[in-house]
């Protein structure tokens, strides 16, 4: 890991904002290292930055959490909070096996610019199709077993850098008529286990680096930024449309294309 603690903090705090806002994380810590000249510090870096941001949303959603658990029954749409925990487990199920699949391709052939920008481009287009036409009639409390299935396999295609776990989740939920908020509300929770899972499938990474207090540096900052994202999100859709990320996607799509061929 041949980078310095700025760049860590730096990479820490695009982790979490993308993380969590719906522009690609992946595709920010691919580009994020190619437009500011220094070495990108690969997938084990990039997993371990997750390991902050799942900090952050474990922090935000404890209340939820303690809910969904049965440990705490103040909040009526986890009434039944076994189910809320089956339908998270389902919806990751997905993205699970598609990372294992395809973890070596994750790694290497997906992690290019071109690629990223494409991604950012057409699946920022989806969002804001979907999210100015859909309907907004379901909240958080009326997810079914078919929700959840449908919006974790919308997570699997999150594998490649520029499509957005945030991103093509809160799609999907909207597609599914989910006011703007619960859309939010459940692609944050369902991407607790997966984030989680993937910290726990690279642990021996993680370990080996844990000390490191460039690593650290790293994790703090994209905690920190993540929790901040979650609340300012959560606050914006409430009163407002998701149009923002579609501009800044695709003009981030425009800025990657014209620097790749001028570059080069």
């Amino acid at each position: 890991m041949e980078i310095t603690i700025f760049q860590a903090i730096l990479l820490g705090l695009v982790q979490g904002l993308s993380e969590f806002l719906p522009i690609s994380s992946s595709g920010h810590l691919v580009i994020a290292p190619w437009l500011f000249g220094f070495r990108d510090p690969g997938l084990a870096f990039d997993v371990a930055l997750h390991v902050g941001t799942l900090l952050a949303v474990s922090i935000y959603f404890f209340r939820d959490g303690m809910n969904i658990m049965g440990i705490r029954s103040d909040m009526p749409e986890y009434t039944s909070g076994s189910k809320m925990f089956s339908l998270l487990v389902l919806g990751t199920v997905p993205g699970v096996l598609v990372g294992f699949l395809l973890e070596e391709k994750a790694e290497t052939v997906f992690r290019q610019p071109l690629l990223v920008a494409s991604m950012l481009f057409i699946f920022g287009g989806i969002l804001f199709l979907i999210d100015r036409s859909a309907a907004s009639h379901r909240n958080i409390s009326r997810v079914t077993w078919k929700d959840a299935l449908t919006i974790g396999l919308a997570q699997a295609l999150a594998i490649v850098p520029g499509v957005s776990r945030s991103g093509i989740t809160i799609t999907a939920a909207r597609a599914l008529q989910f006011d703007r908020v619960s859309a939010a509300r459940f692609s944050f929770l369902l991407s607790t286990p997966i984030i989680f899972g993937a910290a726990v499938l690279h642990a021996k990474e993680f370990f080996a680096v844990g000390t490191n207090p460039v690593f650290l540096a790293g994790v703090v900052s994209s905690a920190i930024s993540g929790y901040i994202a979650i609340a300012s999100l959560i606050r914006l859709v409430s009163s407002a449309s998701y149009a923002v990320f579609f501009w800044y996607r695709e003009s981030l799509a425009l800025l990657i294309v014209l620097l790749f061929f001028f570059s080069t």
